[in-house]
C-alpha cells in the first residue's frame, strides 16, 4: 500500500457541549477519515478506466459517462493505480482468476487505510491508545484469519485483552451496524471506550466495464475507497473528553423477501455485485414507517425538526427519501457534500456524512434530535436516533 491520504490530522480545539449527555448513553467523543493518495476526480475517470483495462466499446464508454454525470460525485480516492496494473496486468483482463492477487492488495491496504484514521481520531480524543478496551472493526474489503481487527490493534499497540470484535460483509449498512454494536458495548461495560474502524476498497470488484454487467458501470461511476474511526462511550470525563453526539437508541430491520435485491457473490475473479432496479422503490415504500419507531421517544412529530445524517447509497436513494418525508432542500446537505466529495464508499461514508454534521450543528439553533440511516443487503435498514450535543 502507497502513503495514505490523512485528513483532519490537527486535532481540534473542543468546545464545550451545549447540552449534557445523558448519563449512561453511549456518546461519540472524537472522529477521524483516511483516505489512499490516489484521487480520481470524476470528469477525467471515464479515459482513464477505458484506457487501463484497454477497452474500446464507444457504446459503454458512452453509457459510463452519463452515468459519471448522474451520480453528483465530483471526486474519488482509490487504492487503484498505474503501479498496482503495472504489477498485476491480469486485473485488467476479462475472466482471470485474480482473487489470490486482489486479496494480496486489499487485505493490507484497508488495515493501513483504518490505521491513519484511527490514529487521527486517537489524536482529537487526547488520550492514550491503552485506554481503547474494545474495537469494532468493519469491512467488505479483506478475507483472511486472524482477520484485520488483529493486525489493527497489534499496529495501534493496543492492549493484548482489548476485546474485538469483527463485522464482515455487511456491505453499505456496515457503519451503522458498527455503531450500534459499539453502543452496546459501551453502555453495558462501565469505563470502556470502544474504537470502531471502517475500511474499504474496490479492489475485489475492479475489473473491464462490459455491456453484459450494466452493475459493474454503476459501481465504477459511484464507488470509492477509504476510512474512517470513531470513540464512542459513555459518561465522558468532563475536561478530559468531549462528546459531540449522543446515541440514544438503535434499531435494526431487514424487508422479507427482498435478499435479492442487491447481490453480491465472491469468485475467483473477485466479487460481483447485481442491483435491483427497485432498491430505491423499496426503501421509499418502508422508510417512513422505519422512522417513525426510531423518533416516537422524542415526541417530535415534524421531520424537518431532526437532523439527517443519511448514507448517500446514490443520489437516486437521497432524492426519494427526501420527496417521501417532505424534507427540506437542504435537510440531506451534508450526504449529498459526502457523496460528491468521495463517492459512495460503502460502511465509511456515514462518518463522513456525521464529521460534515457536526460542522453544521455548531452554529446556533442547530437541532437536538436527528437520524443516523443507512440501507444495505437484506434488504436492511440500519438506524440510530441521534442527540447532538
Amino acid at each position: 500500500m502507497s502513503q495514505i491520504n490523512n485528513t483532519s490530522v490537527t486535532k481540534q480545539h473542543p468546545s464545550p457541549t451545549r447540552r449534557a449527555p445523558t448519563p449512561g448513553k453511549a456518546t461519540i467523543l472524537a472522529i477521524g477519515k483516511a483516505f489512499p493518495r490516489q484521487l480520481v476526480p470524476q470528469d477525467r475517470l471515464v479515459e482513464g478506466y477505458f484506457r487501463d483495462t484497454r477497452c474500446d466499446d464507444l457504446a459503454v464508454k458512452e453509457k459510463l459517462e452519463r452515468l459519471c454525470k448522474t451520480t453528483t460525485v465530483k471526486t474519488r480516492y482509490t487504492v487503484m493505480s498505474k503501479e498496482i496494473l503495472e504489477k498485476y496486468p491480469e486485473l485488467a483482463t476479462e475472466g482471470s482468476p485474480t482473487i489470490k492477487q486482489r486479496l494480496e492488495i486489499a487485505n493490507p491496504a484497508v488495515v493501513e487505510m483504518a490505521k491513519e484514521a484511527s490514529l487521527v481520531c486517537l489524536k482529537e480524543w487526547g488520550r492514550p491508545a491503552e485506554d481503547i478496551t474494545h474495537i469494532v472493526y468493519v469491512s467488505s474489503s479483506e478475507i483472511r484469519l486472524p482477520g484485520g481487527d488483529l493486525y489493527l490493534a497489534s499496529e495501534l499497540s493496543l492492549r493484548n485483552d482489548v476485546g474485538r470484535v469483527m463485522l464482515y460483509f455487511l456491505g453499505c449498512y456496515g457503519g451503522v451496524t458498527g455503531l450500534r454494536v459499539a453502543k452496546d458495548i459501551a453502555e453495558n461495560n462501565p469505563g470502556s471506550r470502544v474504537l470502531l474502524t471502517t475500511s474499504e476498497t474496490t479492489i475485489l470488484g475492479f475489473r473491464p466495464p462490459s455491456k453484459d454487467r450494466p452493475y459493474d458501470l454503476v459501481g465504477a461511476a459511484l464507488f470509492g475507497d477509504g476510512a474512517a474511526a470513531v470513540i464512542i462511550g459513555s459518561n465522558p470525563i468532563l475536561g478530559k473528553e468531549f462528546p459531540f453526539m449522543e446515541l440514544n437508541y438503535a434499531i435494526q430491520q431487514f424487508l422479507p423477501g427482498t435478499h435479492n435485491v442487491i447481490d453480491g457473490r465472491l469468485s475467483e475473479e473477485g466479487i460481483n455485485f447485481k442491483l435491483g432496479r427497485d432498491l430505491p422503490q423499496k426503501i421509499e415504500d418502508n422508510i417512513e414507517e422505519f422512522c417513525k419507531k426510531l423518533i416516537a421517544k422524542t415526541g417530535l412529530k415534524e421531520y424537518n425538526d431532526l437532523f439527517w445524517a443519511v448514507h448517500p447509497g446514490g443520489p437516486a436513494i437521497l432524492n426519494r427519501l427526501e420527496s417521501t418525508l417532505n424534507l427540506k432542500n437542504w435537510k440531506l446537505e451534508c450526504s449529498r457534500r459526502a457523496l460528491m466529495d468521495f463517492g459512495n464508499v460503502s460502511s465509511n461514508t456515514i462518518f463522513y456524512v456525521m464529521e460534515y454534521m457536526r460542522e453544521e450543528l455548531k452554529k446556533e439553533n442547530g437541532e437536538e434530535w436527528g437520524l443516523a440511516l443507512a440501507f444495505g443487503p437484506g434488504i436492511t435498514f440500519e438506524g440510530i436516533l441521534l442527540r447532538s450535543l
